[in-house]
């Protein structure tokens, strides 16, 4: 038995939990209440995709393959035509798919082991797509395209509102009215309801919880999670429901639809740790203390605030705690041939937050009104790093996914020290802002400490539009970042916009230019287009008529985020969607850079401003070699190999020293004269990356080397010393 069971309803990631709920179990253990989760989404995913979840979905589908009707597609009737192969074939996918298989990638590879419907259509050159990539990606890509099949035909014969990242979405999204989900709450139960009630049903007798709390982040989770709370009212009526998540935090800031309370007792926003304690304390001690929370009082919708006890800060709400998640069952699918997108969902990740809230929050796209984002509050690098040494413990797993809105730069590399200092090995990866500070040094640091790859909104790569919207970068700026993280080793994905108000048609194509030049040069590896929304937090939603848009206003009685707008340039931004999207998926896989940009559309475009060198030439410019007095000298390598030798000239002789450094992947030497060289290698010592000791700083150093020496930039910027800084032996930051 637990007093409290937390939930995240279908369907989220199939490779790795949503974060929340272990957020908020880490929490409730500092405070010793008993407490349990579930990852309902992963487990109604693996009894679905089972030998007998697949024989109960061909015989509910059954019926209607009596006799092969023109209402049934082709595609449907090959996979129904096919059903024992894929029931014969699931479970052991789905194992390869959890890594618990791996040599059966070479029977999926063979391409006579897996039945193949309509998704296998799209199939490119299999080699050329995985040359990077390798074996065991190139079958979880065949095997996900197996499992899309399947989606496919549950979303035909079986339920229409079925995704196994969403579920019903289109019911939560700017759902200003609460009708039509209510609607649908009191018709008949789909077939994945009765697979999750079924789940949940079980769950509920083994926890026998006081409190349910249902953390819901997307539209596309709201409709399983008011189905489950509707099955608890109705067959455990003692037990409370609660809902909490980025869902209710940014859509039901307004809510008024009393109807909504058949269902869930409490709704929290914001942060949920404080909300969730004072809501356990009111079902066992019968307080009556809340903090920004909805009721029903005396048949009225009531929001109450009435807690004087102030939020948790970061450092007080625990390490995340995965414990009761099957994370052993969690399934890694690939479904693009590129190695930075498929880190959404392949590989099992630990979730974590360097900062709460955004360190910029000025993004006129934003919502940069809401808690999560205007209250910025960084945790400490050496907490983050004990609490990655504890996840690594408790889960045995060392890959992390910093869930930043935007990493700091100076956190990540007090961070990436930490990491340094204690040598452990880990793999994570982050969102940012593609700011200067983000310098050659910095991104090398970070892939010292095992950074992979970073995330981060180019946005509208105009810089009118990057700064009406108050980005605070250039196009340039984002390049050279982009191109120091990509020399790094590190892999960019960039997230897109279009239809920002007042874009004209001309911007966009500027735009997709700008996005080709960056992934032929190399500086962008992944990216996504999304069109714009207007949001009822952000900017442009508060103060629309300073951004040329027209909302469409609308009685809220239920949730309120995206908000209808008509843009007074009256352009039609959808219709560019399909262009930039298949132009987009071609660079990323390095292809058709030199197909002219009409041919991604259908209908005539304006030809493109920009040059078509801009890129190339902005990343020509040569980086200020100028060093700040206070920037940290650090050495990253080892001691080197030293050889004495003695050179003569002009019948002058002197002490020369060779100096050869044996790195990961390369050796390299540079020669000083002897005093130098020893002063070098005394000085080894304090600027060490794994010793304990404060960095030295640039006029530290300085001054250490002019007890000895003049000028010391003139052996600084000399051509040894800027050998060790090339090969990043010597960082500045």
């Amino acid at each position: 038995m637990k007093d409290l069971l937390l939930i995240t309803p279908p369907f989220t990631q199939l490779n790795t939990p949503y974060p929340a709920t272990a957020y908020l179990k880490g929490f409730l253990n500092t405070k010793n209440i008993p407490n349990h989760q579930m990852d309902l989404g992963i487990e109604v995913i693996l009894q679905l995709f089972s030998r007998e979840g697949l024989t109960n979905l061909f015989q509910v589908s059954g019926s209607g393959f009596q006799e092969f009707g023109q209402e049934i597609s082709e595609n449907s009737q090959r996979i129904f035509a096919l059903k024992e192969e894929y029931i014969k074939t699931i479970d052991d996918v789905i194992a390869f798919l959890q890594n618990k298989k791996p040599t059966l990638a070479r029977q999926i590879c063979s391409m006579n082991f897996l039945p193949e419907a309509s998704r296998f259509n799209q199939l490119d050159d299999m080699e050329f797509a995985f040359g990077n990539m390798g074996l065991q990606d190139k079958a979880k890509h065949l095997a996900t395209l197996f499992l899309e099949d399947l989606s496919d035909f549950i979303v035909e014969n079986a339920d229409e509102n079925f995704g196994f990242s969403r579920y019903a979405e289109k019911l939560g999204r700017s759902a200003n009215s609460f009708n039509e989900l209510y609607e649908k709450l009191n018709a008949e139960k789909t077939f994945i309801d009765v697979i999750t009630l079924e789940i949940l049903e079980k769950k509920l007798k083994e926890i026998q919880p006081k409190l349910v709390c249902f953390s819901v982040p997307f539209p596309g989770n709201l409709y399983s999670a008011f189905r489950c709370a509707q099955f608890i009212k109705t067959h455990f009526p003692n037990v409370k429901t609660a809902f909490g998540g980025g869902f209710a935090n940014t859509e039901l800031r307004d809510l008024k639809d009393k109807r909504v309370f058949e269902f869930f007792d409490f709704i929290t926003l914001d942060d949920g740790e404080l909300p969730i304690e004072l809501l356990y304390q009111n079902i066992s001690e019968s307080k009556n203390e809340f903090k920004r929370t909805f009721l029903l009082e005396k048949s009225e919708v009531i929001y109450k605030n009435n807690s004087e006890k102030h939020d948790y800060k970061q450092s007080e709400i625990g390490t995340p705690d995965y414990t009761d998640l099957p994370l052993d069952q969690y399934i890694s699918v690939i479904e693009i041939a590129n190695p930075m997108h498929s880190l959404w969902s392949d590989g099992r990740w630990n979730k974590l937050t360097m900062a709460h809230g955004c360190y910029w929050g000025k993004c006129t796209f934003c919502d940069i009104s809401l808690d999560y984002i205007k209250l910025y509050e960084p945790i400490s690098a050496k907490i983050l790093v004990d609490r990655m040494e504890e996840l690594i413990e408790k889960t045995g797993e060392n890959g992390f996914h910093f869930v930043d809105e935007a990493a700091p730069p100076a956190l990540m590399r007090e961070v990436a020290l930490e990491i340094l200092r204690r040598k452990l090995v880990v793999t994570w990866w982050t969102n940012i802002r593609f700011e200067k500070n983000f310098t050659r040094d910095l991104c090398f640091l970070l892939k010292l400490s095992g950074c992979v790859a970073v995330s981060g909104g180019l946005e509208v790569a105009s810089d009118r539009l990057l700064k009406l919207i108050n980005k605070g970068v250039t196009v340039e700026q984002v390049a050279k970042v982009c191109r120091n993280f990509t020399e790094a080793g590190i892999m960019v994905h960039s997230y897109l916009m279009y239809g920002y108000p007042t874009q004209t048609e001309q911007e966009t194509i500027d735009s997709l230019e700008m996005v080709r030049q960056m992934f032929e040069m190399g500086i962008l590896q992944s990216g996504f287009w999304h069109q714009f929304a207007m949001t009822a937090h952000s900017p442009v939603g508060l103060n629309p008529e300073e951004f040329g848009v027209i909302p469409s206003v609308k009685e809220i009685t239920f949730a309120n985020n995206d908000i209808e707008f008509r843009d007074k340039t009256g352009i039609d931004h959808s219709k560019f969607s399909f262009g930039l999207k298949k132009s987009l998926f071609n660079y990323m896989h390095g292809i058709c850079f030199e197909n002219p940009l009409q041919q991604w559309f259908e209908f005539k475009i304006p030809k493109t401003k920009i040059h078509p060198d801009y890129i190339h030439d902005c990343l020509l410019e040569e980086e200020n070699f100028n060093t700040k007095p206070n920037s940290k000298i650090i050495w990253t390598s080892g001691k080197p190999l030293v050889e004495f030798f003695t050179k003569s000239k002009k019948g002058n002789t002197w002490e020369m020293a060779t100096l050869t450094f044996h790195e990961k992947t390369n050796v390299f030497s540079i020669n000083l004269e002897k005093d130098k060289a020893n002063w070098l290698l005394e000085t080894i010592d304090e600027i060490a990356l794994h010793k304990n000791n404060k960095a030295l700083n640039f006029n530290d150093l300085k001054s250490k080397f002019e007890l000895n020496f003049d000028d010391f930039e003139l052996f600084w910027y000399s051509k040894p010393m800027q050998t060790l800084r090339e090969n990043g032996v010597i960082l500045t930051l």
